[in-house]
């Protein structure tokens, strides 16, 4: 009996352990998330001002 008492605690604790990880790759994708989505609305609002360089291009400044 005592050794599925100490089984269930180290189950326990490696489930704890494990969400505590998920938990955090959660919060790092939700800020990465919420930076792609940045930086799509810069990209469209840089689009629709014509700021746009094409490679072959240079830049206004030369």
């Amino acid at each position: 009996m005592q050794h599925l008492e100490e089984q269930i605690a180290h189950l326990t604790r490696t489930v704890d352990d494990l969400n505590e990880v998920v938990t955090q790759q959660q919060t790092e994708i939700n800020r990465l998330l919420r930076q792609v989505q940045f930086l799509i609305d810069r990209e469209a609002q840089r689009e629709t001002d014509g700021g746009i360089i094409l490679g072959d291009e240079r830049p206004p400044h030369y």
